[in-house]
């Protein structure tokens, strides 16, 4: 559990936008802390920071507005890197780390905590690890007092290396296996890590100094792997191939995992050595007591379920509500269907229908498919539609609905179900409604987290059906809400 910071420091952090800072903002805002965030474009990050918390623009690769962002400034966390950049990522993260450096000594900062990457002086080391140890070396010359954490990998809900890490374990019935595949590593919870760096601004810094930090296991790639299948019920077939090279490797996984292609490149790359903790004295100096792969992995999975309470996947989908390619948005290994449509009413009216789906009222359109996938879902041992709902109009978080459980409802606004119904993975539907000037909007979405190889044939075996139905029901939907008075609501057959 971490510690509160002592007094009331002004806290600058750079990277909030990224994983590993956003995490950590929301923790300091916890905390009570006082925040100050640098972002390059804060339109984008200010939606997601609390009341009390500043957003300032700045460039650090440019040096624009550090001297405003670094004023009266106690303690300044640096968690940005150019790993995502096309072009030479070494070069600018050595700008970015000398115009920051520069900036917090000229505005007096008591220290700088920087994260690195977990790394042994062994020659040959990847490009990505160089620069991260170049970025804290820089950093020091500063002047101005350097606590820097290098870790491996963090896993996490989210996290690069978790996504890639269930994207080749669901995607692959058969992995052929490179030899980096058996490299040692200690992977970090991302919990873990944000204690570490939260006890970082209270810590003694006389001068600079850099700790290892990891989880409590060492282990390899292949275990990672196989933890999280035997987490997730998937069969895991791997077959050692030692000729696959780190470069092979990184082409095979850009056509597996097309969406972390180019930085997953450079990581693949960068586990030809052990990421290995050597010196343990940051168990000595600091309270954290870090976990396991296995509560890791179990925590990540738990915190994805919740997170789609926090999650508007309208934001990430096109305003026309277009699924922009064949067979659904991809989000990690999740598939996504949304779609939307404007009504002439209020929200309240709109949400009216979306709150008596099922039972009874039925799913607005091709109810007889509804019917079917009940009755397949009863010749499967599950509970098909016979359930039901509890109440023709109202509906609580926990009802059943048929073979959909209420997981979240905030009445006039949102209505999440999870599926019970027997699927080679998780399943939920989503509406959620918006005011749009004089009306409304509806969006509708439907989320599949595919076990497995066989869950994705089952998504896109019946993805022209889905489209069918989904269209089907979103439109009947809106021409409910739109119906007047008491019989807004027809009992469909």
């Amino acid at each position: 559990m971490s510690m509160p910071l002592a007094g009331s420091p002004l806290v600058l952090l750079t990277g909030a936008t990224g994983y590993v800072g956003g995490w950590l903002l929301k923790a300091l805002e916890r905390q009570g802390c006082r925040v100050r965030c640098l972002a390059r474009r804060p339109e984008f990050l200010q939606p997601r920071v609390g009341a009390a918390t500043q957003v300032v623009v700045g460039d650090l690769l440019e040096a624009k507005g550090l001297v405003q962002a670094l004023a009266d400034v106690d303690i300044a966390y640096y968690l940005v890197h150019s790993m995502g950049s096309a072009g030479a990522f070494e070069v600018e993260d050595r700008r970015a780390a000398r115009h920051f450096g520069e900036a917090t000594r000229l505005a007096g900062v008591k220290r700088i905590i920087y994260l690195g990457g977990l790394c042994g002086d062994e020659p040959g080391l990847s490009r990505h690890l160089q620069s991260r140890q170049e970025v804290g070396e820089v950093l020091r010359q500063s002047g101005v007092p350097v606590l820097e954490l290098r870790a491996s990998i963090v896993l996490g809900a989210g996290s690069l290396s978790y996504e890639l890490i269930r994207a080749l374990v669901e995607r692959l019935p058969l992995m052929v296996t490179p030899k980096w595949v058996s490299v040692l590593c200690q992977p970090i919870a991302i919990e873990d890590l944000v204690d570490y760096l939260l006890e970082a601004a209270g810590i003694p810094l006389p001068v600079s100094q850099v700790f290892e930090i990891g989880g409590t296991d060492r282990v390899t790639y292949g275990d990672i792997m196989r933890t999280y299948a035997r987490q997730r019920g998937i069969r895991l077939r791997m077959l050692p191939v030692p000729l696959l090279t780190p470069h092979l490797s990184s082409l095979w996984l850009g056509l597996v995992t097309p969406v972390y292609a180019r930085i997953g490149r450079k990581l693949i790359d960068s586990i030809r050595h052990p990421t290995l903790v050597r010196d343990a004295s940051a168990l000595a100096t600091f309270s954290v007591r870090p976990m396991g792969v296995e509560e890791a992995i179990r925590r990540a999975t738990d915190l994805e379920d919740q997170g789609y309470a926090a999650i508007r996947w309208s934001d990430a989908l096109s305003s026309s509500g277009r699924v922009p390619s064949w067979g659904g948005a991809r989000f990690g290994t999740r598939l996504v269907d949304s779609r939307s449509i404007r009504v002439a009413c209020p929200p309240a009216a709109a949400f009216v229908p979306i709150q008596r789906i099922g039972g009874g009222t039925g799913y607005y359109a091709w109810n007889f498919l509804w019917r079917v996938r009940g009755f397949l879902d009863l010749l499967a041992g599950g509970v098909g539609l016979r359930r039901g709902r509890r109440d023709p109009d109202h509906l609580a978080v926990g009802d059943a609905l048929d073979f959909w459980r209420v997981e979240r409802l905030e009445p006039g606004r949102t209505l999440r179900l999870a599926a019970e119904m027997k699927v080679p993975g998780r399943a939920w539907l989503e509406f959620e409604v918006t005011e749009d000037g004089s009306g409304s909007t509806i969006r509708q979405t439907a989320i599949f987290d595919p076990v497995g190889f066989w869950g994705q044939a089952y998504w896109y075996a019946l993805f022209p059906i889905h489209q069918l139905v989904f269209a089907g029901m979103l439109s009947k939907i809106g021409r409910a809400a739109e119906r007047p008075g008491p019989s807004r609501i027809a009992i469909l057959p």
